[in-house]
């Protein structure tokens, strides 16, 4: 008698962990579905907002410079100003358009107070990357400006992202303060965020504005059947396997 039970004793614990490992499984299937659903409604709201911003007027810089220092969110929110584009401090972002590769083309605005807002004025192609090469669309006196107000990154987004390039200046982040210091801009006079140009046709060529990316990935509702499926596939599997232990 004491040896049989000595003998189910070790199947018991197996039985037990094998229950416990899958319903660890289980939960954690079941809280990953359920954290994309919970991305799913952010991500959709996100986009909602950014939809309704986008047509919303423009409003001066100055109340956009109020939003950020009230900690609000800026993104996306349509601006105008009004500056001298400092041409020979502008800075080179590596990016791809419509399937091309080139550049970014950051420029400082000079405002009016002696401050710089730095502006994506668009797309240049890899071969148009120095200024030399696109003297005509260097606007020169005083320029306004409507656009999409971005938010500077508080850090790299990625360690698969390369460093900046100062040397060549090539930016594969967009570190507004290396920006500026590298351009001999304190942060006493920067204005502490960047404008996105609109799509208004550059007179003079170069660069190609309206480069703002709206289309952001929402794959969540795909993770979230993939892992509730999952689990659902677990439920199947175990069930089967204690009917045939039991037939």
């Amino acid at each position: 008698m004491a040896e049989a039970q000595a003998g189910r004793r070790p199947g018991r614990v197996r039985t037990t962990l094998s229950v416990a490992l899958v319903l660890a499984a289980l939960a954690i299937l079941l809280s990953l579905g359920t954290w994309q659903v919970q991305r799913l409604f952010w991500k959709e709201a996100l986009l909602a907002d950014m939809a309704e911003r986008r047509v919303a007027p423009p409003a001066p810089l100055a109340e956009i410079e109020a939003m950020a220092a009230r900690g609000e969110d800026i993104e996306y929110r349509p601006v105008t100003v009004t500056g001298t584009f400092a041409n020979d401090r502008e800075r080179h972002f590596f990016a791809t358009w419509r399937g091309r590769t080139g550049y970014h083309v950051y420029t400082p605005l000079a405002l009016a107070d002696g401050r710089f807002l730095f502006v994506n004025r668009g797309f240049v192609p890899f071969e148009a990357k120095e200024p030399e090469m696109r003297k005509q669309g260097q606007l020169t006196g005083v320029q306004t400006v409507t656009g999409l107000a971005r938010a500077r990154l508080a850090e790299k987004p990625s360690s698969l992202v390369p460093d900046n390039d100062l040397a060549k200046n090539v930016f594969y982040w967009k570190d507004l303060d290396a920006m500026a210091a590298s351009t001999g801009i304190g942060p006493d006079r920067l204005v502490p965020f960047f404008v996105d140009a609109g799509d208004a046709p550059n007179p003079k060529g170069l660069p190609i504005g309206g480069v703002t990316q709206f289309d952001l990935p929402n794959n969540h509702l795909q993770y979230a059947v993939t892992w509730y499926g999952l689990a659902l596939a677990l439920v199947l599997v175990s069930g089967f396997y204690v009917f045939r232990r039991r037939s």
